[in-house]
């Protein structure tokens, strides 16, 4: 069975998703949003959901990429960017290589 599509020590991809939450957790903040707000917007029952995603608990659905980028405030295809560097880092480097992304 194949576990882990990035092929990294489970160090390294708990180190990312919590990256990955961080730059999340700087997301909501910078426009304003509560966990609870932006549960909401995303049309998910649970706030918690996002606090789980904040901390590195989890990642966010690839059929959500577009709501959870409008609500964010992000264009999608910058915000899905962001997303394959901490879900995806092998997808990522394939794909974009050295290149920078915009935080």
């Amino acid at each position: 069975m194949y576990s882990s599509p990035q092929r990294r020590t489970s160090s390294e991809t708990i180190e990312l998703r919590k990256d990955g939450g961080q730059w999340l957790k700087s997301l909501r903040e910078a426009k304003g949003l509560s966990q609870r707000k932006l549960a909401d917007l995303i049309g998910t029952d649970y706030y918690t959901f996002i606090s789980q995603l904040e901390t590195g608990r989890g990642r966010i659905p690839p059929d959500r990429y577009r709501v959870w980028s409008e609500a964010l405030g992000v264009d999608q295809r910058e915000f899905v960017k962001n997303v394959l560097k901490f879900y995806d880092p092998i997808t990522f480097e394939i794909l974009f290589g050295n290149e920078q992304i915009s935080q």
